[in-house]
This record gives structure tokens, sequence and C-alpha cells, in this order.
């Protein structure tokens, strides 16, 4: 068996070896049959005397046939030619000569240069280039068949009839990739012969790359075929290579092929071969791609990838992704996992009265904990998934729609998952019955409906018995139930429904002038199917909770007034740069009246005793349902707020014209007060004052957000039950017991800022930029692409700006707690982000941060990037954290070469 291997492995060497040798020459002269050359020292002028020009007096009416009067010709349409210096006609030998600067039009065929030579006997066309007396050749030929073009070097034969042509020394642009050949032969169906060819998706004159061949074909709309070649760089032969080659020459919404994989190896999983498939483009409106991996250790991996299309209705993506990998049993740290993903995303036009779209991605809790793409930093460190399934219809001719969504939410940390299966909506649109009345207060008044139907499913499942463990001590925390297919059946059973019936009312109408006022009134009605009943266990002690079933109304309403109104002030400045400064204040003040629906008449309230003691609380009956219950006891608020917006106007410096002498810069974007005031509480009226501010500076290349929350209560210490020295509030104002206007309980500073040399841009700028330039390219705009540029702008690490010298963003976040019990927590984080340029072709970009509180660094990555012209490299490294790798890619920047690239990759499974 080893002899016969070895026999083998001989006979392919010796049939390989020589095809590759072959290829190692590519340039090498080979015999050929040259062109016809007209003399055109020769005077194509004839006598032209000695020919009788008479026609002979015949009887045309003698014909046979009349319909066969007009000659027959071969040739469809027009056809057009100029020459700058002259038009010479031979008539002897039917030739037209056509000297500098000139051209000949056949259909979508059109040839250029400095000599043609137009045969009507034999339907060709010679063209070449015209050597002056020192030597040099101008006016080469330029030759354009349809789409395809090709730059002339020697001469060119053409029939325009059959549209074959032979042609010497030229280049021809296929898609994305260059073709150059000693002596090309092109075909009627635009299929392309080389001899002594290259081909190269480098642009230069003499390319970074090129594969090399003695024999090329080039097939429009398909591939591009070799025989041996080999791989060249910058002009040298490399041993690289194989006795035949197939590269695509297709246009990627029409290809259809194989997936070449990526592979390499991994400490855990071995070596394997990842993405390696089958594209299949069925249409113009469905593409999709079936994938695999495999690994030597056990594990392999299973992908599909579907995107769609429908012309003025509809466009979206399907994506499935499963692993699967179980290490060996010798290993020490065995791994072992089964996870996935999903994703899918459907967007609606414009059309008609329904409406349905999805944004769906699920998958396994441990699937970013397993799978990391080396390429999206972004992605790696998403913590949490989220989907929604929306559909909507609007009743032609009523005021009513209709709306269904389906939600999923999901902690990747936690394994918490979230279900609204499903959230049903039907609303009227706000009428107005006595609009045609003059008094303005009836005439504004409208009136809505809506009703809302909603059914939540999660895997945090409550106690069967023990209420809120925030309200009585002791209680269990809720339990995280496995979501799994074997566990729904049991969370279906927990489900969490009901229904909301909502009607307001409401009025606007214009006060003294210069306040607006609006009154409204709304009616509430939930429906649920159980309610609960509550009982004190004295053996617990504690308050247990059991479920009547039977249908459950709860009603109440509310009604509430407001009045506000604008201030404007303005200050003006005689000299110095700022001109003016304007302010602006919107004051607003509302009043809320709700009446007490604790009373046991009602019977949305259940009070029950809570201790041994006997003291009691009251309950809601509705505690913990999908809408809640109604408002526990009275309420005569009093809402007030203040908003102000500070702008100044000040000389601009930059404008030379002269005609906008002036710009307007923020002070103070704005800066929001609020609170209220309840007067029929029986102690803390005063709620808590909220206070917000927003600006920015340098151009708004600095943004600074601020937010605060000031309690006006004091506080007391006192000893719980356990002995330990605590802190409450009571019902007393700070600044009566010398502690101020009041305790900040929670404040945050957040600020984020972007610097470079040119004007930072946002994604929907860099995503018109990018669709601008590719236009100007002459590319034709298709869903494939405009996703492309998308992903693009929404992930800028994919895309590098080598025309910005450098740019850095950072963000500091400072958190402030300090909640009734008196711990204080101060929080603060600092994140970097950016790239420089080392030169031009040299760029280093990074993504770091600092957490103050655990004095660690947070995720962070390093990244460098050369551009090679028609390649590019890109190194990333994440030096430490949960996904420590390093992944090294030099690939050619032309998408249909794509796979043509070196990788060597590490990644945090290598640890």
């Amino acid at each position: 068996m080893q002899g016969f291997r070895l026999f083998l492995f001989c006979f392919y060497g010796l049939l390989i070896v020589p095809l590759v040798a072959t290829a190692q020459n590519p340039v090498r002269k080979l015999e050929e049959k040259p062109l016809t050359l007209p003399d055109t020292l020769i005077s194509p002028s004839r006598d032209l005397m000695a020919l009788d020009t008479l026609p002979n007096s015949t009887d045309t009416l003698a014909l046979s046939d009349s319909t066969n009067i007009m000659p027959r010709s071969d040739i469809s349409t027009d056809i057009t030619y100029y020459g700058e210096d002259s038009i010479v006609s031979d008539f002897t030998e039917n030739k037209i000569y056509l000297y500098n600067q000139a051209w000949f039009e056949y259909g979508t065929m059109r040839l250029e240069a400095d000599l043609i030579v137009i045969d009507w006997e034999n339907s060709e066309l010679y063209a070449s280039g015209v050597t002056d007396s020192l030597g040099k050749v101008t006016g080469n030929p330029f030759f354009k068949d349809g789409p395809s073009s090709y730059e002339i070097r020697k001469e060119m034969k053409y029939n325009f009839k059959t549209q074959k042509a032979i042609i010497k020394d030229v280049v021809t642009e296929q898609q994305d990739g260059i073709l150059r050949g000693e002596t090309i032969k092109k075909m009627q169906d635009g299929s392309v012969y080389l001899a002594n060819g290259y081909y190269t998706t480098c642009t230069l004159t003499i390319p970074h790359y090129h594969v090399a061949s003695n024999k090329i074909k080039s097939i429009e709309g398909g591939q591009v075929v070799t025989g041996p070649f080999n791989l060249y760089f910058n002009g040298i032969p490399t041993p690289l290579g194989l006795p035949f080659g197939i590269l695509p020459n297709t246009p990627e919404e029409k290809a259809t092929g194989l997936i070449f994989p990526s592979y390499g190896q991994e400490q855990k999983r071995g070596l394997y071969l990842r993405d390696l498939g089958y594209y299949f483009a069925f249409n113009d409106f469905i593409h999709a791609r079936i994938t695999g991996d495999i690994y030597s250790n056990g594990g392999w991996g299973l992908k599909s990838q579907a995107a769609y299309k429908k012309r003025y209705r509809f466009g979206g993506s399907f994506n499935i992704d499963f692993q699967k990998f179980k290490s060996p049993e010798t290993e020490l740290n065995p791994v072992d996992y089964n996870t996935f993903r999903i994703q899918w995303s459907h967007n609606p036009e414009s059309r008609g009265n329904s409406r349905f779209s999805a944004s769906v991605n699920a998958g396994s809790t441990s699937y970013f904990n397993n799978i990391v793409n080396p390429n999206n930093y972004t992605n790696n460190v998403t913590a949490d998934l989220s989907s929604t399934v929306n559909y909507s219809k609007t009743f032609t001719g009523t005021p009513f729609s209709f709306g269904a969504s389906m939600r999923h939410s999901q902690s990747v940390q936690t394994g918490e998952v979230q279900l609204s299966l499903p959230t049903m909506n039907l609303s009227m649109n706000r009428q107005n019955p006595f609009k045609n009345v003059k008094f303005e207060p009836l005439k504004t008044l409208n009136i809505a409906y809506n009703f809302d139907l909603q059914n939540s499913i999660t895997n945090k499942v409550t106690q069967e018995f023990g209420v809120d463990p925030n309200l009585i001590e002791n209680s269990g925390d809720p339990e995280l139930v496995p979501f799994t297919p074997a566990n729904f059946g049991y969370l279906l059973q927990n489900a969490n429904n009901g229904a909301r019936n909502r009607i307001p009312v409401s009025s606007n109408f214009s006060l003294f002038k210069y306040f607006t006022g609006t009154a409204s009134a709304s009616v509430t009605e939930l429906w649920y199917l159980n309610r609960i009943n509550y009982f004190y266990n004295p053996s617990e002690e504690r308050v247990d909770k059991i479920l009547e079933d039977g249908f459950n109304r709860v009603t109440f309403y509310s009604s509430s007034f407001s009045l506000n109104t604008n201030i404007y002030g303005f200050f003006n400045f005689k000299k110095g740069k700022v001109q003016a400064i304007r302010q602006h204040i919107q004051p607003s003040l509302s009043f809320n009246f709700s009446p007490d629906f604790s009373a046991p008449s009602f019977g949305y309230f259940q009070e029950v005793q809570v201790n041994e003691q006997g003291d009691t609380r009251l309950f809601s009956r509705q505690q913990g349902f999908s809408f809640g219950g109604a408002p526990l006891g009275e309420s005569r608020a009093m809402s007030f707020s203040i908003r102000s917006v500070l702008e100044a106007k000040i000389l601009d410096k930059s404008d030379s014209t002269g005609e906008n002498p002036t710009k307007k810069i923020p002070i103070l974007e704005n800066i929001d007060l609020s609170s209220s005031y309840n007067f029929a509480a029986d102690s803390f009226n005063l709620a808590p004052i909220r206070i917000s501010a927003r600006t920015s500076f340098f151009d708004r290349r600095l943004s600074v957000n601020m937010s605060t929350t000031l309690d006006p209560y004091s506080t007391e210490a006192y000893t719980n039950r356990s002995g330990t020295e605590t802190f409450r509030a009571i019902n007393e104002f700070a600044w009566k017991n010398g502690m101020g206007i009041g305790t900040i309980r929670n404040a945050s500073l957040n600020m984020n800022a972007s610097i470079n040399p040119n004007s930072a841009q946002n994604q929907g700028e860099v995503r018109d930029e990018l669709t601008n330039e590719f236009m100007q390219q002459g590319g034709v705009m298709d869903d494939f692409v405009q996703s492309e540029i998308n992903r693009i702008a929404t992930d800028p690490s994919q895309y590098i700006d080598w025309s910005i010298p450098w740019n850095v963003s950072f963000g500091y976040v400072l958190s402030y707690s300090k909640p009734v019990s008196g711990r204080q927590n101060i929080t603060q984080t600092i994140s970097i982000n950016g790239d420089f340029s080392l030169s031009d072709k040299w760029k280093i970009n990074f993504n770091t941060g600092f957490d103050a509180q655990t004095k660690e660094l947070t995720q962070t990555m390093i990244g460098i990037a050369r551009d090679l012209h028609c390649w590019q490299m890109n190194v990333n490294w994440v030096p430490f954290g949960a996904f420590t790798s390093y992944n090294i890619d030099i690939r050619v920047k032309s998408t249909i070469l794509q796979d043509l690239k070196v990788s060597r990759r590490r990644s945090f499974f290598d640890r």
C-alpha cells in the first residue's frame, strides 16, 4: 500500500511540476500569425475616369420580384465614423482610411485610434497608433463594446458583423479585475482568450501583484479560468501556483458559487476550517449562503444567511448560527456547549394601509461567552438581546387602527428572559364633536379611545406564597427557571396577562392672551381573569397570597389642568465680541386630581396583618399584574417645571463675505427644574426636586450633560431590629433642621468629546459620503451595497478614513448616589478611542477605558492598519479580559478576491 501511494505521488509530481515551471515564464514570445496591415503609402486614388460611373440603362421595372429591390445586409443599425485629419476612400478595394483622432461607432461598439481602416468588403476594422519620425507611437486604439473596454498598446482587427476581434498587447477591465495579454481573441458572446497574460485587481501600471499564466479565458458574467499559473509580487515570481485557477468574474448581486474557507488552529478546538460553503444567487430578489465550520477536536458549526428584496414592497435578511463543541475526554478543563443565534430583519416600504416589520436578535445566553468574531469588537461585548415583531393596520374611512407586536428581551449576563406574546392595541384617533362651535374650549375638545391587550412570559417566576420581598422582610427572591422548551409549558401557566381600556378627553385654549391652558380627564378600566387574596400566616410569620379565578374589573379616573407660557429676554452689548444674549424661559404649572380608591367599597385593596404585633398594611389585589391596579390614596398635586435656554450671538471672524457677520452659540442648551406638591398626602407632600442641564463647547465637539435629584426632607438616625444604626427620612424640611436646602440623593455628569482636524461626522454623514462616492465611481445601488454601507457607517472600526491624520474621542461618566440609609456610592469611568496616522499609509487605532471604582482598565483593543494600495493589512490585539486574542489579516481590497488573504488568528481559547 505504501508503495502504491509513493507511485501516485511521483506520477502527480511529474504531471504538475512541468506545468508550474511553464507558468514561471508567462511573458515569453509566442510565434503568432501577423495581422495584414494595409499599405498606407499607396494612394487609394485610382484612375476613376476609366471606370464607367454611368448606370446601365436597363429597365428596372423588369425585375421578377419587386420585393427584392432593396438589397439585404448584415448591418442592423447606423454606422458613423470620423477622422480629424482626413478621410480617404478607396473605391477599388472598398476601404476607407480615417486619420488622426478617428473614431468608428456601430451599435454599442466604439473604436478610437489615430489610424482606422474600414474594410466594407469583409466587414472588418483595423486600428493602430501612428509612429512619428522619432519612433514614438501616438494615438493607440481604445475599444469599447458594451460594458467592456480595451486599452490597446499595439493594434487590433475587428469584424463588426461577427463581433470577433484579435488584439495585440491589450489591457481590459473585467468587473473589479484587470486582464492584460500579448495576444487576445474576443468572441461574440463577450468571452476573451489571452495568450501570455495576467490577472490582477491592482490599478497601477506596474501592479503590486498579479496572477500570471500563458493561457487565460475570461467568461463575461462568469469567471476567469487559467491554465498553470503563478502568483507574482512586484513582478517577482513566487512558488505559489496551481495547475489551473478559477477566479470570480461575476457581479456581486449575481454571483453563485463556492465560498472558500478560512483555516487555522486553536489550542482548545484544534485545527479548523471555517465558513466553507456555497453562495446561492437565486434571482434578483433572493440571495442565500450556507456555510459550515469543523474542528479537529470534535466541534462543528452550521450557518445560514439569506437576504431578500421585493421592490416597492419589503426587504430583509434572515441568519441562523448553530455551534456545537465538546472537548476530548483527556482535557483537564473541558468545554461543552450547544449554542445558537437567530437574527431576522424585515423592513417594509410605505404602501397601502397595513405594515409588517421585524427585528429579531435572539439566541442562547452562552453564545457570546463561547463564539467570538475577531473582526467585530462591538459584537463581542454585547450584554443583551432584544427582538420586536410589529404589525399595524389602518381601517380606511374610519378613525380606528390596529396594532400587534411580539417582543423579546434577554440578558446574557443573568439569563433572564422576558417575552410579550402578544401585545395588541386598538385605538381611535382624536375626534372633535364640537369643532363647529365658536366657544374655544368646546371647539378644541377632543376624545379618543385606546384598548391594550398584553400577555407576558418570563422565566423569573415569583413564589407561590409570600408577597413582594420589598414589602415584607425575609421573603425569598424570585426563582430563575431555565428557559428551555421543556419548561415552556410551566412558564406559560405563570404568564401575566390583562387588558386596559382608556378614554382620554382634553381641550386646549388661550387664557389672558399670553397663556395656554389644557384641561384633560381620563377614565381607565382594567380587565383581569383573577385577583389576589392575602392572609396572615402566623406559623411562618409572613403574608401569603392565593389567586382567585374569575373576571376582575378595576376602574379609576383622574383629571388635570395645566398652564404654560413663554418668556423671552434679550441683553444687547454695544462693544466686544459678544453682540447679544437671549434667554428663553418656559414655565409650566399643572394641577392633578385623583380620588382615593383604597376604600373597602371598591374592593381594589385589602388590609392585612403583617406581623405578630398586629400591624396592618394595605395591599393591592392586582399587585404585579400587567397594568397594575388602581392608585393608592387621594392625590391633589400641583406640579411645576421651568425650562430655560441661554444663547449668545457673537461676531463670526471666519465669514469673509460679510453677509452673516454673527453666529449663535449655545451657553446653556437647556436647564430644567421640576417637582410637585401633593396637598392630599399626610406627610412628605413635596416630591424630590429634579434638576438637569445640557450644553456644549468648541463648536459642539464637547458635550456636557448633568442631572441631580435633591431631597428636601431631613433624616435621623435610628437602630433597626438587628442592632445596626441606620437613617430614615422624617417629615420635616431640611432647612428647618439646619441641613441646608436638602440632600443630594443622586447626581451624574456625562462628558463626551471628539477631536480631529476635520469636522466630526455622524453616522448619517458617513453613510451619505460613502453612497455619493460609490455613485460617482459608476456603481449601481442595490440592497447588498446599501447593507454594506450601513454596516460601515454603524461600525466605524470596519472603515478607515485615511484622509484624517488623527481622531480622538473620549467619554467621562461620574455618578454619585446617597440613599436615605446613608450609604454613599461614587463611580467614575473613562473611555477613550481613536486613531492616528504614523504616515500616509500607516494608522494606529485603539479603544480602552478605566474604571476608577475597581481601579482596572476596561475592555481594551489596539489595532494597526497598513494601506497597501490594492491590499490592506489589519492587526488587532486585545491584550487582556474575556476576549484576549490577536488577529492579523492581509487581504485584497477587491470584493471579488476577498478570500485571497493571509490570516493568522489566536483567540481567547488559546490561553
